[in-house]
């Protein structure tokens, strides 16, 4: 039962509120033992405080832990405060310049080093297509698969460069979705062959850069002939990503509190789903009492179920062996000085002066 507990923990990657380790943060680290923590702005105050939450979180863990955040820059930036506000990836991609795209990642990646952090959750694959233009903005690069590759690839190599694991999200796809999922559940009438040349192009051509795939709460009723979301269906995450693209990456789904999830059911049958399907990890990002739901949730199905064990105890052994292979995990960065951390604003600070220049 102990390994049973260990393996439902090593799927399962939480937030929380607060910006110092309470004590009910402790109990559920070394309780659930998880995969890794998200933090977002509410948790961010500075640097040396985030460092210490980061790092206390990590020493409380029985393994190494993914320490997560979301940072693409532009809308998407929970560092703005602590360090300095990055540019847009549209924002970097309309200056053409390769050596921008690497840099963005690169400075993005050293945001995140700086403060601990060894995973970001970034760059987005989604096309720029109009459906999700209100939506998405300034998220996504190009409405051209091939354009939308080139500032990932980059991007990635600059993340790379700065330690930190990158993730590609979110799978197979929002561009034409004209819905937000974090409120409500998408449906993209696309047919799949479209698919594929499309809005899959991304995770097809970059399947071995991407360390994980972030998974997306929308149907595609073309391809299920349902209304299941991606991050629930067998046919999305076993079938197409896993085998006919060939990932062989750690696959994720997004919020498990999201609308678009929750609209099927409830978060508990999500947490389940989601592994069943095939994803390997599931995030929980905000209510302490969903996070606790989800873990006894599969576990209790994992008892009840041996297959479902066994393909939790699949999923953990994954979790693991990736977590050993990347040395990005197994040490906490160095505290950086006062001078690195204003050298680091300054560097950020040109760089999003120079893009207008860049671009003429």
């Amino acid at each position: 039962m102990r390994d049973l507990r260990e393996h439902v923990g090593q799927l399962l990657i939480f937030g929380f509120e607060g910006t110092e380790p309470s004590a009910r943060l402790r109990s559920a680290i070394t309780t659930i033992r998880p995969g890794g923590i998200i933090l977002f702005a509410r948790n961010i105050v500075g640097p040396r405080q985030t460092r210490e939450l980061l790092k206390e979180a990590r020493a409380l863990a029985a393994t190494p832990v993914f320490l997560c955040v979301d940072m693409e820059g532009g809308t998407v930036d929970r560092l703005k405060a602590v360090i300095a506000p990055a540019p847009s990836a549209a924002d970097v991609f309309a200056t053409g310049r390769k050596k921008l795209f690497r840099q963005h990642g690169r400075l993005i990646g050293e945001e995140c080093r700086a403060l601990g952090f060894n995973v970001d959750f970034a760059p987005v694959l989604d096309l720029g297509l109009e459906p999700s233009r209100s939506v998405l903005a300034s998220r996504t690069v190009s409405a051209r698969p091939k354009e939308t590759v080139t500032y990932a690839k980059e991007f990635l190599k600059g993340l790379s460069d700065a330690h930190i694991l990158g993730c590609g999200k979110h799978f197979p796809g929002l561009g034409e979705a004209n819905l937000d999922t974090h409120h409500e559940l998408p449906t993209i009438k696309k047919k799949g062959r479209r698919l594929w040349s499309e809005d899959l192009y991304p995770y097809r051509k970059l399947r071995k850069e991407l360390p994980f795939v972030m998974v997306a709460h929308a149907a595609y009723p073309d391809v299920t002939c349902d209304r299941t979301p991606a991050s629930l269906s067998p046919k999305w995450i076993s079938e197409i990503l896993r085998e006919k693209i060939g990932y062989g990456g750690l696959v994720i789904s997004d919020d498990l509190e999201m609308g678009g999830v929750l609209a099927g059911g409830s978060i508990e049958h999500a947490a389940v789903e989601t592994l069943r399907a095939g994803a390997d990890l599931f995030l929980v990002c905000h209510n302490e009492a969903h996070v606790w739901a989800t873990y006894r949730a599969v576990l209790a199905e994992a008892v009840r179920d041996k297959k479902f064990a066994g393909l939790v105890a699949r999923a953990a052994r994954r979790v693991i062996d990736f977590k050993k292979r990347h040395k990005e995990l197994r040490r906490f960065p160095a505290v950086p000085s006062e001078r690195a951390l204003r050298k680091l604003r300054e560097e950020i600070a040109r760089f999003s002066a120079s893009l207008a220049e860049a671009s003429a």
